[in-house]
């Protein structure tokens, strides 16, 4: 009888969200970028300089609107989210919204499993449609809201609802919140302009008097 080719039979081992806490966190994996995606972990490239401003740009405007409606927080820089279960994903938007907490000590200490209301993704250009378009997926399935995609190159931003055809948004139209973030409205041009590009703040109106 021929012997079996290794692996013949086995199932896939995926990683959970645990081991994949205590794999990011090894001391070789400091400096290192991973996401857990249906169990499989990605190694995801670092920020570059254009990217890195457009999420400050996002969260920076989100902020506002959470300091405005006094309701939810940021985080950013690909802060992790247990989302989804057997297999697990630990998925790390580039900004994120969410209003599951209102104080500082009920943030989760670790990744958290609430979904966001609102994920933000700025892919690099040299990242897999494969992988973006899984993580979309991902998120949509397990109660993210929105899913704002954000095109550097043609400067546009493609918006995705659970169980709706996605929407692109060119420079020249807005970002909004609909039902779930009301009164959420972003300029998509503001989002790709330094504050040289802007001018100087007008000051403040007189008061009335």
């Amino acid at each position: 009888m021929s012997a079996s080719a290794p692996g013949v039979g086995l199932a896939k081992k995926f990683m959970t969200a645990g081991e994949f806490w205590e794999f990011v966190h090894r001391p070789e994996n400091r400096n290192r970028v991973f996401e857990l995606v249906r169990g499989e972990v990605i190694e995801i490239p670092r920020l570059g300089r254009s990217r890195g401003v457009i999420t400050v740009l996002v969260a920076f405007a989100l902020q506002l609107y959470a300091q405005a409606t006094q309701k939810g927080f940021v985080v950013s820089n690909g802060s992790g989210i247990a989302i989804g279960e057997d297999p697990d994903s630990v998925l790390g938007p580039d900004v994120a919204f969410f209003t599951n907490a209102d104080k500082f000590e009920d943030l989760h200490p670790k990744w958290g499993d609430a979904p966001p209301v609102l994920a933000v993704e700025v892919p690099p250009l040299n990242d897999r449609p494969e992988h973006i378009n899984a993580k979309i997926r991902e998120y949509l399935a397990n109660g993210v809201k929105i899913v704002w995609r954000v095109d550097c190159e043609v400067r546009n931003v493609t918006v995705y609802r659970p169980k709706q055809d996605m929407e692109v948004i060119g420079a020249d139209g807005e970002l909004t919140g609909g039902d779930d973030l009301p009164g959420l409205a972003i300029k998509v041009a503001d989002i790709f302009k330094l504050p040289g590009e802007r001018g100087p703040t007008p000051p403040p109106a007189p008061p009335v008097a």
